[in-house]
Protein backbone atom coordinates (compact mmCIF):
# COMPACT_ATOMS: atom_id res chain seq x y z
CA UNK A 1 0.00 0.00 0.00
CA UNK A 2 1.78 3.17 -1.57
CA UNK A 3 1.40 6.66 -1.68
CA UNK A 4 1.13 6.34 -5.77
CA UNK A 5 -1.62 3.76 -5.10
CA UNK A 6 -3.35 5.48 -2.64
CA UNK A 7 -3.46 9.31 -5.02
CA UNK A 8 -5.94 9.57 -8.17
CA UNK A 9 -4.75 11.94 -11.14
CA UNK A 10 -6.01 15.12 -10.44
CA UNK A 11 -5.27 18.32 -8.62
CA UNK A 12 -1.55 18.06 -9.04
CA UNK A 13 -1.16 20.87 -7.55
CA UNK A 14 -3.08 20.69 -3.99
CA UNK A 15 -0.95 20.78 -1.40
CA UNK A 16 -1.66 16.98 0.59
CA UNK A 17 -2.30 17.25 4.39
CA UNK A 18 -1.38 13.82 5.42
CA UNK A 19 1.88 12.00 5.19
CA UNK A 20 3.06 9.28 2.20
CA UNK A 21 2.43 5.51 3.04
CA UNK A 22 6.09 4.02 3.33
CA UNK A 23 6.83 1.65 6.19
CA UNK A 24 8.02 4.68 8.30
CA UNK A 25 3.92 5.74 8.50
CA UNK A 26 3.24 2.20 9.55
CA UNK A 27 6.32 1.97 12.07
CA UNK A 28 4.82 5.77 13.36
CA UNK A 29 1.80 4.30 13.33
CA UNK A 30 2.16 0.93 15.54
CA UNK A 31 4.45 2.69 17.90
CA UNK A 32 1.87 5.66 18.64
CA UNK A 33 -0.85 3.41 19.02
CA UNK A 34 1.34 1.34 21.45
CA UNK A 35 2.30 4.46 23.32
CA UNK A 36 -1.55 5.91 23.43
CA UNK A 37 -2.54 2.93 25.05
CA UNK A 38 0.59 2.64 27.79
CA UNK A 39 -0.36 6.98 28.80
CA UNK A 40 -3.80 6.70 29.06
CA UNK A 41 -3.55 3.36 31.02
CA UNK A 42 -0.99 5.37 33.39
CA UNK A 43 -2.69 8.76 33.39
CA UNK A 44 -5.70 7.10 34.31
CA UNK A 45 -4.45 4.93 37.03
CA UNK A 46 -1.31 7.46 38.52
CA UNK A 47 -3.48 10.76 38.72
CA UNK A 48 -6.98 12.35 38.77
CA UNK A 49 -9.15 9.95 35.83
CA UNK A 50 -11.34 12.98 35.22
CA UNK A 51 -8.39 15.84 35.07
CA UNK A 52 -6.76 13.96 32.85
CA UNK A 53 -9.35 12.55 30.67
CA UNK A 54 -9.94 16.70 30.36
CA UNK A 55 -6.60 17.19 29.78
CA UNK A 56 -6.22 15.37 27.09
CA UNK A 57 -9.39 16.10 25.57
CA UNK A 58 -8.28 19.94 25.68
CA UNK A 59 -4.58 18.64 24.16
CA UNK A 60 -6.53 16.51 21.49
CA UNK A 61 -8.66 19.65 20.45
CA UNK A 62 -5.34 21.90 20.34
CA UNK A 63 -3.00 19.36 18.42
CA UNK A 64 -6.40 19.11 15.60
CA UNK A 65 -6.71 22.60 15.29
CA UNK A 66 -3.01 23.07 14.64
CA UNK A 67 -2.88 20.12 12.31
CA UNK A 68 -5.93 21.92 9.90
CA UNK A 69 -4.83 25.26 10.32
CA UNK A 70 -1.45 24.41 8.53
CA UNK A 71 -1.74 24.57 4.98
CA UNK A 72 0.03 21.45 4.04
CA UNK A 73 1.58 18.14 5.77
CA UNK A 74 3.90 18.92 8.19
CA UNK A 75 5.47 15.40 10.32
CA UNK A 76 5.47 17.44 13.61
CA UNK A 77 1.82 18.88 13.70
CA UNK A 78 0.23 15.43 11.91
CA UNK A 79 1.60 13.09 14.66
CA UNK A 80 1.11 15.28 17.23
CA UNK A 81 -2.83 14.94 16.63
CA UNK A 82 -2.01 11.30 15.77
CA UNK A 83 -0.67 10.71 19.44
CA UNK A 84 -3.22 12.69 21.16
CA UNK A 85 -6.15 10.83 19.11
CA UNK A 86 -4.21 7.98 20.38
CA UNK A 87 -4.41 8.89 24.28
CA UNK A 88 -7.90 10.39 23.51
CA UNK A 89 -9.39 7.79 21.44
CA UNK A 90 -8.51 4.84 24.33
CA UNK A 91 -10.18 7.10 26.82
CA UNK A 92 -13.16 7.48 24.83
CA UNK A 93 -13.29 3.29 24.74
CA UNK A 94 -12.44 3.10 28.49
CA UNK A 95 -14.87 5.66 29.63
CA UNK A 96 -17.28 4.08 27.38
CA UNK A 97 -16.65 0.67 29.57
CA UNK A 98 -15.71 1.36 32.77
CA UNK A 99 -17.29 4.31 33.42
CA UNK A 100 -20.50 3.98 31.59
CA UNK A 101 -20.25 -0.36 32.22
CA UNK A 102 -20.87 -0.99 28.33
CA UNK A 103 -19.94 -4.11 27.67
CA UNK A 104 -16.75 -4.40 25.26
CA UNK A 105 -18.64 -6.46 22.70
CA UNK A 106 -21.32 -3.40 22.46
CA UNK A 107 -18.99 -0.90 22.68
CA UNK A 108 -16.75 -2.51 19.55
CA UNK A 109 -20.43 -2.88 17.53
CA UNK A 110 -21.29 1.19 18.08
CA UNK A 111 -17.93 2.11 17.14
CA UNK A 112 -17.71 0.01 14.14
CA UNK A 113 -21.34 1.30 13.22
CA UNK A 114 -20.21 5.06 13.47
CA UNK A 115 -16.87 4.35 11.69
CA UNK A 116 -19.16 3.01 8.92
CA UNK A 117 -20.95 5.72 8.99
CA UNK A 118 -18.47 8.26 9.15
CA UNK A 119 -16.82 6.63 5.92
CA UNK A 120 -20.13 6.21 4.20
CA UNK A 121 -20.85 9.85 4.83
CA UNK A 122 -17.08 10.99 3.46
CA UNK A 123 -17.27 8.64 -0.20
CA UNK A 124 -21.11 10.32 -0.17
CA UNK A 125 -19.98 13.15 0.22
CA UNK A 126 -16.34 13.87 -1.72
CA UNK A 127 -16.85 10.24 -4.29
CA UNK A 128 -13.25 9.03 -2.63
CA UNK A 129 -11.76 7.82 0.49
CA UNK A 130 -8.53 8.05 -0.44
CA UNK A 131 -6.25 9.77 2.42
CA UNK A 132 -4.39 11.65 -0.43
CA UNK A 133 -6.95 13.49 -1.32
CA UNK A 134 -7.39 15.14 1.90
CA UNK A 135 -6.60 18.86 1.28
CA UNK A 136 -9.91 20.54 1.89
CA UNK A 137 -11.00 21.60 5.12
CA UNK A 138 -14.24 19.06 4.72
CA UNK A 139 -12.04 16.17 3.62
CA UNK A 140 -9.83 16.67 6.55
CA UNK A 141 -12.71 16.72 9.32
CA UNK A 142 -14.14 13.48 7.39
CA UNK A 143 -10.45 12.11 7.64
CA UNK A 144 -9.95 13.04 11.62
CA UNK A 145 -13.13 11.65 12.31
CA UNK A 146 -12.71 8.32 10.85
CA UNK A 147 -9.43 8.20 12.42
CA UNK A 148 -10.80 9.08 16.26
CA UNK A 149 -13.44 6.69 15.40
CA UNK A 150 -10.57 3.73 14.16
CA UNK A 151 -9.17 4.39 17.31
CA UNK A 152 -12.33 4.01 19.83
CA UNK A 153 -12.99 0.99 17.93
CA UNK A 154 -9.47 -0.42 18.09
CA UNK A 155 -9.29 -0.16 21.99
CA UNK A 156 -12.69 -1.59 22.37
CA UNK A 157 -11.88 -4.64 20.10
CA UNK A 158 -8.61 -5.17 21.56
CA UNK A 159 -9.77 -5.10 25.05
CA UNK A 160 -12.84 -7.56 23.82
CA UNK A 161 -10.73 -10.13 22.73
CA UNK A 162 -8.33 -9.93 25.99
CA UNK A 163 -10.60 -10.37 27.94
CA UNK A 164 -14.15 -11.29 27.15
CA UNK A 165 -12.43 -13.95 24.84
CA UNK A 166 -9.79 -15.13 27.26
CA UNK A 167 -7.34 -14.78 24.77
CA UNK A 168 -4.96 -12.66 26.94
CA UNK A 169 -2.85 -10.08 25.98
CA UNK A 170 -0.24 -11.81 24.44
CA UNK A 171 -2.84 -13.99 22.22
CA UNK A 172 -4.60 -10.89 21.49
CA UNK A 173 -2.05 -9.45 20.43
CA UNK A 174 -0.94 -12.56 18.18
CA UNK A 175 -4.33 -12.57 16.55
CA UNK A 176 -3.98 -8.87 15.62
CA UNK A 177 -0.63 -9.86 13.84
CA UNK A 178 -2.49 -12.29 11.57
CA UNK A 179 -5.68 -10.12 10.82
CA UNK A 180 -3.08 -7.46 9.71
CA UNK A 181 -1.54 -9.92 7.24
CA UNK A 182 -4.48 -10.64 5.66
CA UNK A 183 -5.13 -7.00 3.86
CA UNK A 184 -1.68 -6.60 2.95
CA UNK A 185 -1.36 -10.19 1.32
CA UNK A 186 -5.26 -9.32 -0.16
CA UNK A 187 -3.51 -6.27 -1.68
CA UNK A 188 -0.07 -7.55 -2.58
CA UNK A 189 -1.48 -11.01 -4.09
CA UNK A 190 -5.14 -10.66 -5.27
CA UNK A 191 -5.33 -6.68 -6.18
CA UNK A 192 -7.71 -6.10 -3.13
CA UNK A 193 -8.62 -2.13 -3.57
CA UNK A 194 -5.62 -0.76 -2.13
CA UNK A 195 -8.32 2.09 -0.03
CA UNK A 196 -10.27 -0.69 0.73
CA UNK A 197 -6.98 -2.28 1.96
CA UNK A 198 -5.30 0.85 3.46
CA UNK A 199 -8.12 1.16 6.24
CA UNK A 200 -8.61 -1.85 7.57
CA UNK A 201 -5.14 -2.55 7.80
CA UNK A 202 -5.38 1.09 9.73
CA UNK A 203 -7.78 -0.34 11.91
CA UNK A 204 -6.10 -3.17 12.81
CA UNK A 205 -2.75 -0.98 14.23
CA UNK A 206 -4.74 -0.03 16.84
CA UNK A 207 -5.30 -3.37 18.51
CA UNK A 208 -2.13 -4.52 17.46
CA UNK A 209 -0.29 -1.88 19.17
CA UNK A 210 -2.45 -1.93 22.10
CA UNK A 211 -2.82 -5.55 23.21
CA UNK A 212 1.53 -5.58 22.91
CA UNK A 213 1.65 -2.30 24.86
CA UNK A 214 -0.57 -3.85 27.39
CA UNK A 215 1.24 -6.91 27.65
CA UNK A 216 4.52 -5.08 28.09
CA UNK A 217 3.25 -3.38 30.92
CA UNK A 218 0.46 -5.18 33.03
CA UNK A 219 1.79 -7.47 35.74
CA UNK A 220 3.05 -10.65 35.54
CA UNK A 221 0.04 -11.96 37.17
CA UNK A 222 -2.19 -10.66 34.61
CA UNK A 223 -0.46 -12.48 31.81
CA UNK A 224 1.84 -9.38 30.79
CA UNK A 225 5.86 -8.57 31.27
CA UNK A 226 4.96 -6.39 34.25
CA UNK A 227 7.43 -3.55 32.66
CA UNK A 228 5.16 -0.88 34.09
CA UNK A 229 2.81 1.60 32.53
CA UNK A 230 5.39 4.84 33.08
CA UNK A 231 8.12 3.21 31.74
CA UNK A 232 6.56 1.89 28.72
CA UNK A 233 5.13 5.14 27.92
CA UNK A 234 8.44 6.86 28.37
CA UNK A 235 10.13 4.42 26.34
CA UNK A 236 7.71 4.68 23.42
CA UNK A 237 7.81 8.35 23.52
CA UNK A 238 11.50 8.48 23.20
CA UNK A 239 11.22 6.42 19.97
CA UNK A 240 8.39 7.94 18.85
CA UNK A 241 10.63 11.33 19.19
CA UNK A 242 13.79 9.41 17.25
CA UNK A 243 11.82 9.01 14.52
CA UNK A 244 9.51 11.78 14.71
CA UNK A 245 12.95 14.27 14.38
CA UNK A 246 14.51 12.03 11.35
CA UNK A 247 10.99 12.10 9.52
CA UNK A 248 11.39 16.22 10.09
CA UNK A 249 14.82 16.83 9.26
CA UNK A 250 14.86 14.60 5.94
CA UNK A 251 11.13 14.64 5.04
CA UNK A 252 11.11 11.13 3.20
CA UNK A 253 7.58 11.31 3.62
CA UNK A 254 6.40 14.93 2.64
CA UNK A 255 3.80 13.82 -0.33
CA UNK A 256 4.51 17.65 -1.21
CA UNK A 257 8.28 16.86 -1.98
CA UNK A 258 8.07 14.47 -4.38
CA UNK A 259 7.91 16.06 -8.33
CA UNK A 260 5.70 13.81 -9.92
CA UNK A 261 2.88 12.83 -7.56
CA UNK A 262 -0.71 12.37 -8.53
CA UNK A 263 -3.38 13.78 -6.58
CA UNK A 264 -7.41 13.61 -5.94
Amino acid sequence: MTTAALSPSNEKNAQLKVPKITAYFWIAKLLTTAMGEATSDFLVFHTNPYLAVVGCGLLFLVAIWLQMRSNQYMAHYYWFAVIMVSVFGTQIADVTHVVLGVPYDISTSVFLVALIGILGTWKLKEKTLSIHSVHTPRREAFYWATIVATFALGTAAGDMTASSLDLGYLGSGLLFVLLFGIPVVAYFMFDLNEIAAFWIAYILTRPLGASFADWTDKPIRFGGLGLGTGPVSISLTLVILMLLTFLMISRVDDPNRAKNIDVC
